[in-house]
């Protein structure tokens, strides 16, 4: 199911374990280091009952302090921080019994955006405490978990020019800033892309600008991986954008919002459950905003994955056991 559609029915889902939280805040993130207690003041005092506050100094010591808080199997793991603190606490109680709790503190906040978590501090607790459970599809680059996208290209350029500076300075605003920058210093590549699955053909393009994989909805501070993605679909969305005219990308640029770009002559889409990407050269590869991996590397899915707390409102995905 898409975020963009409406079920009839939403069979509920079990109700958000608030007796045993553990909190996990990255102190890197945009606004982890102001946030870590008043977040367990606010969990607290909305009624949750034991909190045990867990603060990641940086990114280097998230998934040991996200091992720390899960050691002890707590019934819900709530996690402070961007989209890359995110995917690895996703990709930490994925298959397990322990739902997972977001509070939106990195700078574009797409898988909040996704499940229509509230950005604000109070609006995500609030969510915590009131909200309902629905499963998810979580993405995997060779063991590595990701949401919403995993990209490599210009992507990773422009990943690289992000700086904490510029984040914290500009907001969502320094994505179109740096991808900028990184544009006018791409280098092409060749990438071949095989469907495990036998559901498509093999594509093979000379001169490429960038490949994206999406599992969620919202990458980049708002941009839309294609116009029926969801995370909650079943499905991975593949395009591959090829090296043109200025104007070309000119105009696919204007279509990033919409997702509609990928029905530009120089964008090859595909919907699949797994896709193998080659390239020449061999190039990194980008997971949720953090460089993790090199291809050549497989994608896939793990359907329903992750049981995550939402608001009663959200229609982006549903709990189907």
């Amino acid at each position: 199911m898409s975020s963009a559609e409406t079920p009839d029915f939403v069979p509920p889902g079990p109700a958000p374990r608030l007796d045993d939280v553990a909190l996990v805040v990255n102190g890197g993130s945009r606004k982890g280091l102001d946030a870590a207690d008043l977040a367990r003041d606010r969990l607290t005092a909305a009624g949750a009952g034991e909190v045990r506050l867990y603060a990641a100094p940086d990114g280097s010591r998230l998934l040991a302090t996200l091992d720390e808080a899960l050691a002890s199997a707590p019934g819900m793991l709530v996690i402070g921080g961007g989209d890359g603190s995110v995917g690895a606490a996703a990709g930490r109680v994925a298959g397990t019994d322990t739902m997972l709790g977001v509070l939106p503190l990195g700078t574009a906040n797409d898988f909040a955006r996704t499940l229509e978590i509230p950005a604000d501090l109070d609006g995500a607790v609030a969510a915590l405490v009131d909200g309902r459970v629905v499963d998810i599809d979580l993405g995997r680059a060779g063991e590595h978990p990701y949401l919403n996208v995993a990209s490599l290209g210009l992507s990773v350029a422009t990943t690289q020019r992000l700086t904490p500076g510029m984040k914290k300075r500009l907001g969502p605003v320094a994505y179109p800033v740096a991808a900028a920058r990184a544009y006018r210093d791409h280098v092409p590549f060749a990438a071949r892309l095989e469907f495990p699955d036998g559901d498509h053909p093999t594509l093979e393009v000379a001169d490429v600008l960038q490949v994206a994989v999406g599992n969620g909805r919202y990458y980049g501070g708002g941009m839309t991986v294609a116009p029926g993605a969801g995370i909650d679909d079943g499905t991975l969305d593949v395009y591959c954008i090829e090296k043109g005219r200025v104007r070309d990308h000119f105009s696919i640029a204007r279509l990033f919002k919409t997702g509609k770009f990928v029905e530009h002559e120089k964008v090859h889409h595909a919907v699949t459950r797994a896709v193998r990407v080659v390239t020449d050269p061999a190039q990194p590869v980008n997971l949720d905003g953090e460089v993790l991996a090199t291809t050549p590397l497989t994608f896939r899915l793990e359907r329903n994955a992750v049981h995550v707390v939402v608001p009663t409102t959200s229609r982006a995905a549903r709990w189907d056991g």
